[in-house]
């Protein structure tokens, strides 16, 4: 059976609803368990022969589960193949005895094949040219412990790449956290619904290349099991800004009004203003220090640029602006202070980033000031200060904790991050483009810019969101597939955020 190389879905589910279409499929559109089994087997064959096509010998670890019966599939295709097959089964010494259902037809069919099985041990030399991880799957519930966790140390060591089966072992399928320690896979294949987990968090460091096979499933199996998430792509992008009337205006494209740039952090009003006006903006204003002014004017000429030394200078100002941009640079002094107390009392939409999150959160403005229409913006450390919480528990699991800081603050809330995510309360959008080039001060304020820039043309706060954060990302993707990484800058990004915008994916 070939292997389906379509574009991944954008529909991200949980352990418990993968589960669900399994079960669908299985109980009520007639698909045996086995046949499932046999062609994830099939797929994942195929796909190793993809890869390597060259490749005459193969090591296969199965634990005792659906996801060693998957394993087991391989072991047989691969021994009908000719290749050198090491199957090896992880676990206690009455591994067999533990088999049930299709798992134990997978073994039974394998060994009918003429595979020899051996108990795994950490004496064994894995001799395979790949290692097939077959041992764990998403049932996984605590820390890896016994035979398990002896294998993928063991597997970890050895030089030969890995391919994971649904999921690298030991990893949470529904958090993407190890637990305790997991498989590091070079590519990493999944089946019927792609599990949320793969996506985020420590997970990016572990599954590699992702690749996803529905095994045929009906349509309609999705129909009936609801969806954890939605991976965000760049056909929502070209949905939300189609082309622009042949009689625009610059009103008609939105004034966002940047309020940030203390003193030390001027560049950080900037960067988000430039974004702004590269993301679309009709009009971009940047109140800042007065002593960054000129600066901000040499910089991008087309910024309405105006000093400010106190909330009452900020006032007046912002009634012109439809949407305005709040903490990039901003301090946390009492300059940032009467600035965001100004613009909360304007009861503007807006978009509070950086220091202004660090702000609401220090004076303990964030219950008073809870609101429908702003979208805020934190990393994993200013979540944690929203939140009252550690940084550690915020990324434990941040599908919970982007959905409990927004059920807090209200609007939309974006936790940024590897896998960043965007919550309204209604649904959870992800986005997988990235790297860790990004990972450079002033990043976060280029990201604050484009949300606003896209706010103010007129898409839907979740939809400015979501959109502002992969935009941001694929930037990021284009700028280090030329360039490479390490020595990315904000700055960078920004001829790449125009061409992104005007439907140019590049």
């Amino acid at each position: 059976m070939p292997v389906m190389r379509a574009e991944l879905p954008a529909t991200l589910y949980t352990a418990e609803q993968s589960r669900a279409l399994d079960q669908t499929a299985i109980e009520q559109y007639g698909l045996p368990g086995f046949k499932l089994m046999q062609r994830a087997g099939h797929a994942t064959f195929a796909t190793l022969l993809h890869h390597w096509p060259t490749l005459q010998s193969l090591t296969i670890l199965c634990g005792s589960g659906n996801n060693g019966g998957d394993g087991f599939v391989v072991a047989g295709l691969a021994h009908q193949r000719g290749l050198d097959v090491q199957l090896l089964c992880v676990g206690d010494d009455d591994f067999e005895r533990k088999l049930r259902g299709e798992a134990l037809d997978a073994w039974r069919w394998s060994l009918a094949l003429g595979v020899e099985a051996q108990a795994y041990t950490p004496e064994i030399e894995l001799r395979g040219e790949v290692l097939v991880d077959a041992m764990l799957g998403t049932g996984l519930a605590g820390p890896v412990r016994g035979a398990a966790e002896r294998a993928i140390r063991h597997c970890n060591r050895s030089p030969q790449p890995v391919l994971a089966v649904d999921i690298p072992s030991g990893l949470c399928s529904d958090t993407g956290a190890v637990l305790g320690l997991a498989v590091r896979a070079a590519l990493t294949i999944t089946f019927i619904g792609l599990k949320q987990g793969l996506f985020t968090h420590q997970a990016v460091d572990y599954t590699g290349q992702i690749e996803f096979d529905g095994l045929l499933v009906p349509e309609a199996v999705y129909e009936d099991v609801p969806v954890s998430a939605f991976r965000t792509q760049a056909e929502d992008l070209a949905q939300a800004l189609g082309p622009r009337r042949r009689s625009s205006h610059k009103g008609d494209s939105g004034h966002v009004m940047i309020i940030g740039g203390d003193l030390g952090f001027g560049g950080a009003g900037i960067l988000a203003a430039q974004a702004a006006l590269r993301s679309g903006a009709g009009l971009v204003s940047l109140a800042t220090r007065p002593e960054y002014a000129a600066a901000a004017l040499a910089r991008q000429p087309e910024l309405m640029v105006h000093g400010v030394n106190s909330g009452q200078d900020l006032e007046p100002l912002l009634e012109r602006a439809d949407i305005l941009v709040i903490g990039p640079g901003l301090g946390r002094n009492a300059w940032g202070d009467q600035l965001l107390l100004q613009a909360l009392q304007s009861d503007k939409p807006m978009v509070v980033d950086a220091d202004g999150l660090n702000l609401l959160a220090e004076k303990n403005w964030l219950h008073s000031a809870r609101r429908a229409n702003w979208i805020l913006t934190p990393h994993p450390g200013e979540a944690a200060r929203l939140l009252a919480d550690d940084v550690a528990a915020v990324n434990q699991d941040r599908f919970a904790s982007v959905e409990r800081l927004q059920a807090n603050c209200g609007g939309v809330a974006v936790l940024k991050g590897a896998g960043s995510l965007s919550c309204d309360g209604d649904a959870l959008h992800l986005c997988a483009a990235g790297n860790p080039g990004m990972a450079v001060g002033g990043m976060g304020d280029v990201l604050a810019g484009i949300i606003g820039g896209l706010w103010a043309q007129g898409l839907k706060p979740v939809d400015a969101a979501r959109l502002g954060v992969y935009v941001h990302a694929r930037a990021g993707d284009l700028q280090a597939a030329e360039c490479g990484e390490r020595g990315l800058l904000p700055g960078d990004l920004l001829p790449r955020i125009q061409a992104l915008v005007s439907g140019r994916q590049e």
